[in-house]
């Protein structure tokens, strides 16, 4: 599911598809916008939607603000659906962006959004298992770049930081942390009695540099980036910082890591 997190509110395309799987109807939003043109569900698609999901994998990489278009006048974009004149969404409200910009023109950096989205989905669908299966930063690579550029990608180890923080908030929310983060053993406190969202996996976008169904090759996402033309790969300074990131962690939690692969 891909999903992008809407300000003040979740005008949320997820819906359309969660709600039905999960709750076994289509929000209300949608009926009242579509009405009979709806699909109905068989019988058959009820008896399967008993079963539920095992869990929810959600790619979460930006938000955007959202404005009304019923009740305000504006201009709501390229009309690419039916539901699309009903809102109009844009990363600026007047003239503020509503998080850093980066190179690519869709992607804004607002770590906020991650522990909103993930809040949203605990709290209407029952809490359901949860993996974040995208998260990362994009970069448009320009013809020849210098060495340096390519591989100190901070601003991808400073994304990944405060949207690996914002995941956490969400998932310790409902806890009475009185440790500092920095306290040994804060995380281990925080695994033990975490009473929020139910996340069972994060996984950044990606390891590799490769190639994106829409870009090509022109953006890279990779904690390592990798050389089109001889395919060598080198690992940027957002690798080491992962590896770190994750070992420091697994210590202070108490969970085990393989040694010599046996484990």
């Amino acid at each position: 599911m891909n999903a992008v997190w809407f300000e003040p509110f979740s005008n949320s395309s997820q819906d359309k598809f969660l709600d039905p799987i999960i709750l076994g109807e289509y929000p209300a939003e949608m009926h009242e916008i579509l009405g009979q043109d709806l699909p109905e569900f068989s019988r058959h698609d009820v008896e399967k939607l008993k079963t539920g999901l095992d869990f929810i994998g959600v790619n979460h990489y930006t938000s955007a603000f959202v404005k009304d278009c019923i009740f305000s006048a504006c201009e709501p974009g390229r009309g690419s659906s039916r539901t699309e004149g009903f809102a109009l969404t844009s990363p600026q409200m007047n003239g503020i962006s509503i998080g850093q910009p980066t190179s690519l023109d869709w992607l804004y950096v607002h770590p906020q959004g991650m522990e909103k989205m993930v809040t949203y989905i605990k709290h209407r669908y029952n809490n359901i298992p949860m993996f974040v299966t995208e998260n990362g930063l994009g970069t448009r690579e320009y013809s020849n770049p210098a060495t340096e550029e390519i591989i100190n990608d901070v601003e991808r180890v400073e994304y990944l930081r405060g949207y690996l923080d914002s995941l956490a908030e969400a998932i310790s929310k409902q806890l009475n942390r009185k440790l500092h983060r920095d306290h040994p053993f804060w995380l281990l406190q925080f695994c033990m009695y975490r009473k929020g969202a139910d996340v069972r996996g994060y996984f950044v976008w990606s390891l590799l540099d490769n190639f994106e169904w829409t870009d090509g090759l022109s953006i890279r996402f990779g904690l390592h980036h990798v050389d089109y033309a001889t395919l060598d790969r080198t690992p940027r300074l957002s690798a080491f910082w992962y590896k770190n990131f994750i070992a420091l962690h697994a210590d202070r939690a108490g969970i085990r890591r393989p040694r010599n692969g046996q484990e």
